[in-house]
């Protein structure tokens, strides 16, 4: 069992490690969470934005993709 848990060692510290991005709606603030997700449209948590559909729109104001810019984290 030690064994098997040190195999999936590397892989359990990245997942931990990931650095999810937000991104928020130029238009009108709205931000996606990439940890969080949207799932009431479908977008289960983790979901980075480059794997949000590209017919998704911002849930408050109509937006496309194409009106996020990311936000810089510090």
């Amino acid at each position: 069992m030690g064994s098997t848990i040190a195999k999936l060692r590397p892989f359990i510290m990245s997942t931990i490690m990931q650095e999810y991005k937000k991104y928020i709606c130029v238009i009108c603030g709205f931000i996606y969470d990439e940890a969080e997700g949207w799932p009431e449209d479908g977008i289960e948590p983790g979901t980075r934005w480059e794997d949000v559909p590209e017919n998704w729109f911002c849930p408050d104001c109509g937006a496309g993709k194409e009106d996020f810019d990311m936000v810089e984290m510090e």
